[in-house]
């Protein structure tokens, strides 16, 4: 036994010393080239123990290439515990809600695929796809999406590369990076709420941050308490009550349960009557697309990248190549929605009513204001097809189509089909008359 643990302490020396070595050969060179680096590491908890190979590898041309990455596996050989809870939080599926696959793509960077498959396997670790990373340059890809969306493999996404002091990351700060802008301004909403307002001018024993509410403890699930996926979407009911306990007892310790409770349970309300307004939008154009009315037409535009041409206003809605009340839509339901209810979960009174319900409200006014005059446009056009052809069926044909359009589409039943179309067919003029 002893002689086992002799040998294993000779095998941990020899990887510490090798390490060592290999950042001294390293330093001789990086000392001129990337000088900030190297004084980074040098001052940080790694430099005493971790040479730059134990991370970086020693194959100095994948290095360069980027081949080699200090990805989060890296990290978790060290961190197990805190990778193990970042992994399995909301930030583990960062690059899977913001990437799609890029094997189709001209411009497409082989690199990429090891974001979502393992190495040497074709089977890919999600069916997750976003249609707007698909839709973007390689340059817009890389910086303005990738950027956040590699938090999944990139512990460096908020600890920065070689720095470890966990000032940085203690800081709410770092969270702006990402969390902030006008699809998810949590980082804008805290900073402007009485929790913000408290921090900078107390500090944190008085103003909770994000860290405070969402990595309690220093975990790295950032999914404590959540209770809502990005899209606002929630899971089973089982367990977000669960997560819903997470939250109250964050917040019960600054604050009385009665009050945290009315807060969550008022936001919770808030996001059904948002829900109910982003509704109200859908339908009209749903509707308008039933009529054809979408300029550009649903076959005159290119093909959505993972629908082709389908008409989508889900959370794969892209913000080109639609028609204006679509581009409309998307502000409301991506902005507006997104300011209400992330305003009233983080009491914010401004972002849920000024920024948030006010904008919902203001753009579903424009909704159906679009819709009127395309709708009249359609009128008008009808009158002129009846003079040119004399058809007296011309309307009710037009009418027939579009309730065809809606069974289709799932929006009536066959029997509501059925019954409507018998009403349409009951204003035919009789035939003797």
């Amino acid at each position: 036994m002893n002689r086992l643990l002799r040998l294993f302490c000779l095998c941990c020396l020899s990887l510490f010393f090798s390490t060592i070595a290999f950042a001294d050969e390293c330093l001789e060179c990086h000392q001129m080239e990337t000088p900030a680096a190297v004084k980074q590491w040098q001052a940080s908890s790694h430099a005493p123990a971790i040479g730059c190979s134990a991370c970086h590898g020693t194959d100095h041309e994948a290095i360069l290439k980027g081949d080699a990455p200090a990805d989060a596996k890296v990290c978790g050989r060290c961190h197990e515990k805190a990778y193990h809870e970042h992994v399995s939080s909301k930030h583990g599926l960062g690059l899977h809600t913001g990437w799609g696959c890029t094997r189709n793509l001209e411009s497409r960077d082989p690199r990429e695929c090891r974001f979502c498959h393992e190495e040497g396997s074709t089977q890919p670790k999600t069916s997750i796809q976003c249609a707007r990373f698909l839709t973007q340059t390689s340059e817009m890809a890389a910086l303005g999406c990738n950027r956040c969306h590699q938090v999944e493999n990139s512990c460096a996404s908020c600890h920065t590369n070689h720095i470890t002091d966990l000032a940085v990351v203690r800081s709410p700060a770092s969270c702006a990076t990402c969390h902030m802008g006008p699809d998810h301004p949590q980082w804008e909403m805290w900073q402007t709420s009485r929790h913000g307002v408290l921090f900078d001018a107390l500090g944190e024993s008085v103003g909770p941050t994000c860290q405070s509410c969402h990595m309690t403890g220093g975990s790295h699930d950032v999914s404590f308490g959540i209770t809502m996926s990005p899209a606002m979407i929630q899971p089973p009911i089982e367990e977000r009550a669960g997560r819903r306990q997470e939250m109250i007892s964050i917040c019960t310790q600054c604050h009385a349960l009665s009050f945290a409770e009315r807060e969550l349970e008022s936001a919770d309300v808030i996001l059904e009557q948002s829900r109910e307004l982003i509704k109200e939008a859908e339908a009209i154009i749903l509707d308008l697309a039933d009529r054809d009315l979408l300029v550009p037409s649903l076959q005159n535009r290119p093909e959505h990248p993972l629908r082709g041409q389908e008409l989508v206003l889900d959370g794969q809605m892209l913000y080109e190549d639609i028609s204006h009340v679509e581009r409309l839509f998307f502000k409301m339901k991506k902005y507006d929605f997104a300011k209400t209810v992330k305003g009233a979960f983080h009491q914010n009174p401004a972002y849920t009513h000024w920024y948030g319900n006010a904008e919902m409200k203001m753009t579903l006014v424009d909704i159906k204001a679009e819709a009127a005059r395309l709708q009249k446009s359609e009128v008008s056009r009808s009158e002129v097809s009846l003079r040119e052809e004399g058809s007296a069926y011309q309307p009710l044909e037009e009418e027939l189509q579009v309730l065809k359009r809606k069974r289709d589409r799932g929006a009536i039943t066959a029997e509501e089909y059925s019954q409507r179309k018998q009403t349409l067919l009951e204003k035919l003029p009789d035939n003797n008359d």
